[in-house]
């Protein structure tokens, strides 16, 4: 496994005028050849028709996933899956501080690993903590709800 490095652009990198251009162009070239798993030749608009860059289907439907939300304002990050990452990455992607996260890692809260002195947190394991915590907040407020309309608040 690897510490996570991915590629990143921040919102706004690309100018949302020409993401939606793009993600256009490719949407419409993969709905007409929706029933075909062939490799996609993307011819450049430099000029030479000799030249394509070969992509495989998926990779082109993942380009227009990342076109949509670059052309919404969003910005985009690409990471292996079987990424790692340090306690400070983990803490900055569930938007805590690195001791509350340590907490969880130590409580069993969420698996990690130590190589050396230092943790590791698979990118799954993340995931399934943002799942589970989702989970428990829609359970929480549903119970309120649920109180508010017993005690007639609601």
């Amino acid at each position: 496994m690897r510490t996570a490095g991915g590629k990143k652009l921040e919102p706004g990198a690309i100018d949302a005028a020409e993401a939606q251009r793009a993600l256009r162009r490719v949407n419409d070239y993969l709905s007409r050849t929706a029933d075909s798993n062939e490799d996609i030749h993307v011819h450049l608009e430099t000029g030479a028709r000799d030249e394509a860059l070969v992509l495989p289907r998926p990779v082109a439907e993942m380009i227009a996933s990342m076109l949509a939300a670059l052309a919404n304002g969003q910005g985009v990050q690409i990471l292996p899956v079987d990424a790692e990452f340090t306690t400070q990455q983990a803490a900055d992607m569930l938007n805590v501080s690195r001791p509350y996260l340590i907490g969880l890692l130590e409580s069993g809260k969420i698996p990690h690993r130590l190589v050396g002195r230092h943790r590791r947190i698979r990118m799954a394991d993340l995931r399934d903590y943002l799942r589970e915590d989702d989970a428990r907040r829609k359970d929480a407020a549903d119970e309120l709800v649920r109180l508010d309309q017993e005690l007639g608040l609601l």
